[in-house]
C-alpha cells in the first residue's frame, strides 16, 4: 500500500513545470544563484538582442541595453511578483531602457550603416533574393514609427499577445491593437513600394 502511495506522488506533481522555467529562474536569482542567472541571461540575450536591434540599429548600443536590463534583473529578481510572465518583465524593461537611450542620442539613427554591408562572407549571387526581401522588409519596419515597430516585434517575432505587449509598452490594449493594424497597413504600402523595380 506504502508503495501505491509513493508511485501515485509524482502523478500529483504538476505538469507544468517547464513552462513556468524562467519563473522558477528567477526565484533562484533572487537567492543570488548566479548559475540560474546565467541560464537566464544565455536564454534572453538572444531574444533581446532580436527585439532591440529594430530600435536601435547599432550593436553598441544594442550590448548596453541588454546589459543595464539583466543587471537590472539580478539586482531587482526579488521585486518579481508574478503577475505578468517573466519574459514580459524582462521585456518591458528592454523597452523602457531603450526608449530612454533613444531619446538621449543626438545624432539620428539612420545613420547607421547596414551591418551586412562589410561582411567578407556574404556571397550575394547565392542570396540575392533573400538578400533584397529582408533589406525591402527591414527598410519598411524601420520607417514605421518607435512605437508600431515595436509592437509589431513584439507580436510577430516574439509571438507575445496584445495583452503582454500592452503591459511592456505600458499602455491599454486597445492602443496596442490600434498601433498593430495601423503598422500592418503601413507595412504593407511601405514593402509594397520598396519591392517595386527590384529584380
Amino acid at each position: 500500500m506504502d508503495c501505491r502511495t509513493h508511485e501515485t506522488q509524482p502523478a500529483a506533481r504538476p505538469i507544468d513545470l517547464p513552462v513556468d522555467r524562467d519563473a522558477e529562474l528567477i526565484g533562484l536569482v533572487a537567492g543570488g544563484d548566479r548559475h540560474a542567472f546565467e541560464v537566464l541571461y544565455r536564454s534572453y540575450f538572444p531574444r533581446l538582442t532580436r527585439f532591440l536591434h529594430r530600435m536601435t540599429r547599432s550593436a553598441q548600443l544594442i550590448e548596453e541595453i541588454v546589459n543595464d536590463v539583466m543587471l537590472v534583473v539580478w539586482q531587482k529578481a526579488d521585486s518579481f511578483d508574478g503577475s505578468c510572465k517573466v519574459s514580459t518583465w524582462v521585456f518591458a524593461i528592454a523597452y523602457r531602457r531603450a526608449c530612454k537611450m533613444l531619446h538621449r542620442l543626438d545624432e539620428p539613427l539612420d545613420c547607421f550603416p547596414d551591418a551586412l554591408a562589410g561582411d567578407a562572407n556574404c556571397q550575394p549571387e547565392r542570396h540575392f533574393e533573400e538578400h533584397c526581401l529582408a533589406h525591402a522588409l527591414g527598410e519598411a519596419l524601420d520607417a514605421l514609427p518607435l512605437a508600431q515597430r515595436a509592437a509589431f516585434q513584439l507580436a510577430f517575432y516574439h509571438d507575445m499577445s496584445c495583452a503582454e505587449i500592452a503591459e511592456i509598452m505600458d499602455c491599454p490594449v486597445n492602443t496596442v491593437k490600434t498601433r498593430l493594424f495601423h503598422a500592418r497597413r503601413r507595412l504593407a504600402l511601405l514593402f509594397e513600394g520598396q519591392l517595386e523595380g527590384r529584380p
